[in-house]
């Protein structure tokens, strides 16, 4: 998993509430069990017109912010389902943090394990923010996990927690597999051991 530590990129405000993660990634998506190619799903039924043209009022089809890395998104992002399709579509689509005043706890979770920062903010700061990235070119945010800051475009500051075992995972690129992974030696000791004393098992 590619660590995160700090990003500088343009932030795309999405100022809808209750965002569930059909929205996200359709139903129509899930046939696959990739992680990749998932990009050009996200938010299809926001995105694209019936005809498979995009949708110029979208925000993520206007130019500035085709290359966005970061979403301001509304209250209780990733409710419904709990499909890890949703991180992953926004991954691969290049979006590696999402600022909302809350998340559902399995797409929150989920996030983590997919190389996503998912921070939480007051509405007030989230006001902020979402001024910040309705700037068009101009909505560039720098979000630091070490000091776990978000740097506005005017030199503002806005401070967020994290569980401290969620980002040693993130700062270090590890998910599941790579925490297991941490575990090699004591594993094959284990084994070794469990062989010698335990040779019929």
């Amino acid at each position: 998993m590619e660590k995160f530590t700090k990003l500088t990129g343009v932030a795309a405000p999405l100022p809808i509430v209750n965002i569930d993660t059909d929205m996200i990634i359709p139903k129509d998506y899930l046939k696959t069990i990739k992680r990749t190619g998932l990009g050009s799903g996200l938010f299809a039924e926001m995105r694209f017109n019936e005809d498979g043209s995009e949708n110029p009022d979208f925000v993520l089809n206007k130019p500035a912010y085709r290359n966005a890395q970061i979403l301001v998104a509304g209250d209780n992002f990733g409710c419904g389902s709990s499909r890890e399709h949703a991180p992953w579509a926004l991954l691969d689509f290049g979006i590696r943090c999402v600022i909302a005043t809350s998340f559902a706890d399995i797409f929150y979770n989920n996030c983590f394990k997919n190389g996503i920062l998912p921070i939480v903010v007051r509405p007030d700061e989230l006001d902020k923010l979402m001024d910040d990235a309705s700037r068009g070119s101009n909505a560039t945010l720098t979000v630091d996990l070490e000091a776990q800051e978000i740097h506005g475009p005017d030199g503002g500051t806005i401070k967020f927690e994290i569980d401290a075992f969620k980002k040693h995972c993130l700062l270090n690129g590890l998910d599941d597999i790579g925490l297991t992974l941490e575990k090699g030696a004591a594993i094959t000791s284990f084994e070794q051991k469990n062989a010698e004393t335990r040779p019929w098992a």
